[in-house]
């Protein structure tokens, strides 16, 4: 095997040996490198498509891929809890963000498989956390410590994905006791719409490395992060009130928006690409590496699978 730094950290197959064997064989060296690095990239391997990504995160977590619940984004399972990436228009940017950062339970570990590479872009930009909590001002920084961050949803049939997608029941009882445990604030508008509330910190501590990360949803989710077009659409259709998602500092004030630019450009600053080849697979270590996704073209196909929950509660 070659390995090298040029992204995150980069293993590169001599021939295409089964990656499931490979990853339960060398799981601790993986490990070490994924704290160090936040992402492995496997290449050349023999993956098995998503029946082989369930087999790698078992002999990576050593459980099975954990299931996509209080989802904030449409994607459809392919093999179990290995699921298609977000269904998105190929044209949209996703911007860098954690996965389930606005959760009070999240997934530690993200598996990215390349099925079909994209004709053209289409890659999964990293950014370290670690990194864009340094670049962020201290101010910025100790604003959000102190205050947290908000995150409001509304979901409904006509906008965004309703909340029986959301939280995977038809019962108003079982969403409440589900919000309930996870610290979300839930306020039923209608038979079809639902509008909850959350705070949650938005710098945390890695279990394992100990280091400060930049971990939440306050700019991924912030509307002024949506293209101009898709902004002045939605508030137009729905007004702030009603958007499918917005977030605020923690008492609900609103973020100025030259915080909000400072943000994107830290995350931005602290960004890598590649470009995937056919079975790329990419093990991000969540809390420490930030993802998105750039526009392409072509049949773009990817798999994401998720693995060992995390949590603040106590």
């Amino acid at each position: 095997m070659n390995a090298n730094t040029t992204l995150a950290h980069v293993i590169e197959a001599d021939a295409p040996v089964p990656l499931a064997e490979y990853v339960g064989r060398e799981r601790d060296a993986l490990r070490t490198a994924l704290h160090k690095n936040g992402a492995v990239l496997l290449r050349g391997f023999a993956v098995g498509g998503a029946k082989g990504l369930d087999a790698v995160v078992r002999q990576f977590a050593g459980s099975a891929p954990l299931d996509y619940t209080e989802r904030s984004s449409p994607r459809k399972p392919i093999h179990g809890h290995v699921y298609t990436s977000t269904e998105y228009p190929a044209g949209e940017e996703i911007f860098l963000h954690n996965e389930n950062s606005y959760q009070a339970v999240w997934p530690r570990l993200l598996f990215f498989h390349c099925a079909q590479p994209p004709t053209t872009l289409g890659a999964t930009p990293l950014a370290d956390t670690r990194s864009i909590h340094d670049l962020i001002h201290p101010d910025v920084r100790a604003e959000f410590i102190r205050r947290k961050w908000l995150v409001v949803r509304n979901y409904s049939d006509a906008l965004g994905l309703p909340w029986q997608e959301v939280f995977g029941t038809n019962s108003r009882e079982a969403v409440e006791q589900q919000c309930a445990r996870n610290g979300i604030a839930v306020e039923w508008l209608g038979p079809h719409r639902l509008r909850t509330k959350a705070v949650r910190d938005a710098v945390h501590r890695h279990p394992v490395t100990g280091d400060a990360v930049w971990f939440n949803h306050a700019t991924v989710f912030h509307v002024s992060t949506l293209p101009a077009v898709v902004r002045h659409g939605l508030l137009e259709m729905c007004g702030e009130e009603n958007l499918p998602s917005n977030t605020y500092y923690g008492d609900g004030a609103p973020i100025p928006g030259a915080v909000l630019d400072h943000l994107r450009d830290s995350y931005r600053s602290a960004s890598t690409r590649f470009d995937y080849r056919k079975d790329d697979v990419v093990l991000v270590d969540n809390m420490l590496t930030a993802h998105g996704r750039e526009p392409f073209t072509g049949p773009r196909v990817v798999a994401v699978a998720m693995a060992e929950p995390s949590s603040d509660l106590r």
